[in-house]
């Protein structure tokens, strides 16, 4: 048992030596505010003055403090062959090769210490102070000596120490390994300690806590502290223990410590209030006390210690292997390390393509993955919102028609305006194909960035290398699988093959404007019938037959009949007063010589149609202007041939002057969209039936293009990439005067490697320690 504390002190030892605090070990804590004199009881249970003093905070940085005896216990520093008689000193750990013997130089160096991290602005520090002491007056003993809490900020002080003084007590008894020195005056109110305060929010059920009063010689006359201290008004599971600390005036007069537990032994015992539980207190009895608690937690504890830190070992075992052996970059080993990781890097890339990696993400597409979502929906995607007949317009394809035609008129649509305008639809497919093969190569770029692992995290140069090796493959790839590609559209806009099988041809096209326009005449008749009936039923005042659905067929058929009449009807009057109103129109006394003229035995083109000259001439408003011009009988004094007359009646004055006509003009603005806006019957169905057969031939050419460029994207540069990246790696890096820069560590990775080094070696000195002391 007497070696537990010791034990405790060896590990403390070790892990300082790395500055790790992943072993919570054992120790005593102690916490109390201000002017508590929690100090004083150090002091007195080291027997010795060596801690700062003066006003406000003193002490501004944790202090580990281990109490070595040097009587019964063995002494775990370099001087272990100190005889049990030697002087009391002190060691520092900051002062590894340095002994200091006389304590008030420990204090001048806990000042220094403290200032030299805290500075000078009385402001805090987590980072503690390790301070040893060789006694053969103490017992063995591991505290932590924290800052007093404070609420008010005094001089130059931070406006949140008291926050920042809370938080860094909270981190220390917060670890269950910890045992709580709650330190209260006895003449302030117990309910009003801070100590106990902070004590209570991490161990509330009082299970580690152990309650310090002092200042029992200071209360008011006629108090005590007696309940407390019998745990009747605060009960603690480790009790209360009252002690007597020198006063003020006695640390100024240096009054002996042997004086100062005389004093305090003769204060309980003639006490009236605590003579019967003298025997419980002092400091003698707390350092006992403290003593036992602390090597009976330390047993308990023991065994979690030991499972912690085999589980530490077998951690850092791994994470150091995963930093490589650096033994195996030796000469004789650089060519098989090389060529394993060669192999290692193109078998990751190889998997990373197939789909049959290791480290598959379940969280985004990857690899392969990647590379089919390209083929399958970005690049079909892409193909299918290409407008088959995109910046082409009516004007276009006539204007394709006529030119293929030339002088000629056409019976049929010229099949070379379907090949000058299919060609340049099909050249929209040529930039969303090549855009297919760039993601293609992006992707793979990638992949060869994601490759190797950690086992290339310790050669960076070696990486580097490898990426760029795979990057030059890839690269070399990409102009041929372009050009491959580009000449895909080129071989489509070659040959039009009007036989294919898919192709709906001219006879399909046909058939199906056929359809499409007989529905759309079905439908404007069957509009127009519709509007007429709502039409006469308005008129009528009967209700639409819409919102009379009951009687919907038997309305209609009245109401057509009733129409068809009344048409007929007006019919007959318009055509009687149209007769009367233009004789000449209608075979009166001189139409017969006009008509003769014309070469027409029914007159001059009767009603409204027009001849051959109204369609140069001035179509139907030049031959409203001949029948408003009296006949050759009524105008006596116009001389000339009968034929210049007739002339004279049917052209206009322009002509016949020899002046420029309209259609003359016409001709320098072929290209205006007027010329297109009204197109006949004819012409309408041309213009939808080479759109028509465009569309059916480009989505053939859609269909064959959207399967041949993943093809020729996986065998020109995936699949070629895949099965020789390995080869060229070896015959671009696999040589021997590159081994020594390739295979350079980063130096980062050095120095976590070493550091990991030396917490195994430190993990495992301590595991030896516990088995030997177990």
């Amino acid at each position: 048992m007497n070696d537990l504390i010791p034990l405790v002190n060896k590990l403390q030892d070790v892990f300082n030596t790395i500055g790790s605090d992943q072993i919570d070990l054992p120790q005593i804590v102690v916490v109390g505010s201000q002017s508590s004199g929690k100090s004083s009881v150090l002091e007195t249970i080291v027997q010795k003055d060596f801690l700062p003093r003066g006003n406000g905070i003193v002490t501004r940085r944790p202090l580990v403090l281990q109490l070595v005896n040097t009587h019964i216990g063995s002494v775990p520093s370099s001087s272990d062959s100190t005889p049990s008689d030697a002087p009391d000193r002190a060691e520092f750990l900051h002062l590894p090769n340095k002994q200091f013997f006389d304590f008030e130089e420990v204090r001048k160096e806990i000042e220094a210490e403290t200032a030299r991290v805290a500075g000078q602005n009385k402001a805090i520090s987590r980072t503690p102070i390790h301070l040893k002491i060789f006694s053969k007056n103490v017992l063995n003993l591991t505290l932590v000596d924290l800052p007093g809490v404070t609420k008010i900020p005094v001089g130059d002080q931070p406006t949140d120490i008291e926050k920042q003084t809370r938080n860094l007590i909270l981190d220390y008894i917060l670890k269950p390994n910890s045992v709580i020195l709650a330190v209260s005056p006895a003449n302030v109110d117990l309910a009003n300690s801070d100590s106990l305060k902070l004590a209570r929010q991490v161990d509330p059920e009082a299970k580690r806590t152990i309650g310090v009063l002092t200042k029992l010689d200071l209360m008011d006359a006629g108090t005590n502290s007696l309940d407390i201290l019998s745990g009747r008004a605060y009960p603690l599971k480790l009790g209360f223990i009252g002690v007597v600390n020198r006063s003020q005036a006695d640390i100024q007069s240096n009054k002996p410590m042997a004086e100062a537990f005389k004093s305090e032994t003769e204060f309980f015992h003639s006490h009236p209030a605590y003579r019967a539980i003298a025997h419980r207190c002092g400091t003698t009895f707390l350092a006992k006390t403290l003593n036992t608690i602390l090597m009976n937690h330390i047993r308990d504890k023991l065994p979690d210690i030991k499972a912690k830190l085999n589980s530490l070992i077998g951690q850092t075992q791994q994470e150091l292997t995963s930093y490589g052996d650096p033994s195996f970059t030796g000469k004789a080993h650089r060519g098989t390390l090389i060529l394993q990781l060669l192999t290692k890097f193109a078998s990751d890339f190889i998997s990373a393509i197939d789909g049959t990696s290791a480290d598959i993400s379940t969280k985004e597409l990857c690899g392969g993955a990647r590379i089919y979502y390209i083929f399958n929906n970005v690049f079909g995607s892409a193909l299918d919102s290409v407008n088959p007949c995109e910046n082409l317009s009516v004007q276009d394809i006539r204007t394709a028609i006529r030119n293929s035609t030339g002088p000629r008129p056409s019976l049929f649509v010229p099949e070379i305006a379907f090949d000058l305008l299919v060609k340049p639809q099909i050249k929209l497919l040529e930039f969303p194909s090549l855009r297919c093969v760039e993601l293609a190569y992006e992707e793979l770029v990638k992949i060869c960035h994601n490759c190797g692992g950690k086992d290339l995290v310790r050669f960076p140069r070696l990486h580097a290398k490898l990426i760029e090796v795979v990057s030059d493959l890839l690269r070399e790839r990409l102009g041929p699988t372009s050009d491959y590609v580009e000449s895909l559209i080129s071989i489509q806009r070659s040959y039009i093959n009007t036989n294919h099988p898919d192709f709906i041809g001219g006879g399909g096209a046909m058939s199906a404007l056929e359809r499409a326009s007989q529905k759309k005449k079905k439908d404007i008749d069957r509009s127009r019938r519709l509007s007429g009936v709502n039409t006469a039923l308005a008129g009528n005042g009967i209700e639409s037959s819409s919102n009379r659905e009951e009687n919907g067929e038997k309305v209609v058929t009245a109401a057509m009949n009733n129409l068809t009449v009344q048409a007929a009807e007006r019919g007959d009057r318009e055509r009687e007063r149209e007769r009367s109103s233009h004789p000449i129109q209608h075979g009166g006394p001189n139409s017969g010589s006009v008509s003769s003229l014309n070469g027409s035995p029914h007159g001059s083109n009767a009603g409204s149609k027009d001849t051959f000259l109204n369609y140069f001439f001035g179509g139907p408003q030049q031959h409203q202007q001949r029948v408003d011009r009296p006949s050759v009988q009524e105008n006596p004094n116009r001389s000339g041939n009968i034929h210049s007359i007739a002339k004279e009646m049917v052209m206009p004055k322009t002509v016949l002057d020899g002046e420029p006509l309209d259609f003359d003009r016409k001709l320098d603005h072929m290209t205006d969209n007027e010329e297109f806006s009204n197109l006949n019957e004819r012409e309408d169905m041309e213009t939808q039936l080479i759109r028509s057969l465009i569309v059916s031939y480009f989505n053939i050419t859609r269909k064959s293009i959207q399967d041949l460029v993943p093809k020729a994207v996986m065998h020109l540069l995936v699949n070629y990439s895949r099965e020789s990246v390995q080869n060229r790696l070896v015959a671009a890096l696999y040589r021997e005067e590159l081994f020594n820069d390739l295979l350079q560590e980063d130096d980062n990775l050095c120095a976590e490697r070493a550091k990991c080094q030396a917490m195994l070696d430190v993990f495992k000195n301590a595991f030896t320690i516990i088995n030997e002391a177990m």
